[in-house]
């Protein structure tokens, strides 16, 4: 399987459409890639909070409309990574869109864990509430987004409901970038699965990205990893490891606690 992973950098000075029809033309390069990957919020910039409003859309919008587009083009399976959506009965979301090399909606997932603490994104958008799955020909992905990826509960949660290989698409900063490599080699280990992670480059509101990006494999091993700027990672896996190394090293069959409610005493 062979995954392109678009590290975007997201500054100021390059309007959303501007940047659209650039990501668009990317995505399409791809064209051989079983699976590519877009960042979170890249329209707008995870830490540009006084944009959300004015920059979310509907889930059928002018961003969805271009990746659709693009993953037909490239006749790719295409994690358009998130956008913010503005729900006409509800609040905003962090939404991320799944394409299939036809160009149909082949997922959605809404961000469940909310960054900001009392404030920014935790304020200004609702949170999920669905654990979602999409079937590719060769793995099945779980989809998280940059904050989830500290809550294993979650990507625990998706392996059960068969995920084999994570997509994690983010806006991480600088400041915490080892946090982002650590966070995502402990998911793989700790699930036996493939982390497709895909950060940000540039600087957001002021906010230093990290970039990064990262593919780490069921053992660990860390099997391709970007820089700072905008980059293209490009890697290619055999997902068929999963079940070998869940079968070679059967951990996730002794598990005990969160398989059912605990005894009343």
């Amino acid at each position: 399987m062979r995954a392109s992973v678009i590290q975007i950098a997201v500054d100021e000075g390059e309007s959303v459409e501007s940047r659209r029809r650039r990501v668009a033309s990317m995505v399409r390069d791809q064209a051989g890639a079983d699976l590519v990957v877009l960042p979170e919020l890249w329209t707008t910039g995870a830490f540009a909070y006084q944009d959300f409003g004015q920059e979310a859309e509907p889930l059928e919008g002018p961003t969805y409309e271009a990746m659709a587009k693009a993953a037909s083009d490239a006749g790719v399976w295409l994690h358009a990574g998130s956008i913010p959506e503005r729900d006409p009965d509800g609040p905003l979301y962090n939404t991320s869109l799944v394409f299939s090399p036809s160009g149909d909606l082949a997922a959605v997932y809404r961000k469940i864990h909310r960054f900001g603490f009392d404030k920014g994104e935790a304020v200004l958008m609702g949170a999920g509430a669905e654990l979602v799955t999409v079937r590719l020909p060769s793995t099945i992905l779980g989809l998280g987004t940059c904050y989830d990826l500290r809550f294993p509960e979650l990507f625990r949660g998706l392996v059960d409901a068969g995920a084999e290989t994570l997509v994690v698409p983010a806006g991480w900063p600088e400041r915490r970038r080892s946090h982002w490599t650590l966070l995502a080699q402990a998911r793989a280990v700790e699930n036996q699965s493939f982390v497709v992670a895909c950060g940000t480059a540039g600087t957001h509101a002021g906010v230093p990205q990290a970039g990064h990006s990262i593919v780490v494999d069921p053992w660990g091993e860390v099997l391709a990893q970007a820089g700072a700027g905008e980059e293209v990672l490009t890697v290619e896996f055999d997902p068929g490891k999963v079940a070998t190394t869940r079968e070679q090293f059967p951990a996730l069959k002794d598990r005990v606690l969160g398989l059912q409610p605990p005894r009343r005493p």
